[in-house]
């Protein structure tokens, strides 16, 4: 269908349209975009938990609680703080600073550090990212942050994990390529008690 211009010239009535539709179009890129903004941090966690290498970490859990929401339980992991001697930590790390370490299993079966990188793809085996918690020089410890410290269990249940013996927790995680990090499953003595629905 057309309608007469004020030339004379027919012009199509779509043409017209989505100047009319452009206020609902607007919106519709601004709600599409939120979307995508949501949605990558979901697919990104979903990407590392079906493509990566799982590793079973040694946790130290401690004791703070959000009432709010049951018990709020925060897992130490025993590779937040690293031996100065590991290699790599020849240098200065500055607050905030992200490295790679790199993992390989003990006879038990749990990783456990044996290099500090600047870059993911220097490491032979499973690396982990982790993020400086303050400026280190090199002969001192070095503390990191690697975003998979806490976790929700149904109220009442927390202070039984708090008061588990830490030599008998472990953590599951799966790391890709990138060191990026996923939680998947809370054991003790082997056993799971949670998964990754509550990370």
């Amino acid at each position: 269908m057309t309608m007469p211009s004020q030339s004379g010239t027919a012009e199509p009535v779509g043409a017209i349209r989505p100047l009319l539709a452009a206020p609902y179009l607007r919106w519709g890129l601004i709600i599409l975009l939120q979307l995508l903004l949501i949605g990558l941090p979901l697919a990104e966690r979903a990407s590392v938990h079906l493509l990566g290498q799982e590793v079973r970490l040694e946790v130290r859990p401690v004791d703070p609680r959000d009432l709010l929401r049951g018990d709020y339980v925060i897992i130490n992991l025993a590779i937040t703080q690293l031996d100065p001697a590991l290699p790599g930590l020849e240098r200065e790390i500055r607050t905030g600073e992200t490295v790679y370490v790199e993992l390989a299993a003990d006879e038990g079966g749990l990783f456990q550090p044996v290099a500090v990188h600047r870059d993911a793809g220097m490491a032979k085996g499973p690396v982990i990212a982790g993020t400086a918690e303050y400026t280190r020089r090199p002969g001192t410890a070095l503390n990191l942050d690697y975003g998979i410290d806490a976790f929700f269990v149904p109220e009442g249940e927390g202070l039984a994990i708090e008061n588990t013996a830490p030599e008998r927790i472990s953590l599951v995680v799966s790391l890709d390529r990138a060191g990026r990090s996923a939680p998947l499953r809370l054991l003790v003595d082997g056993r799971e008690i949670l998964n990754d629905a509550g990370f």
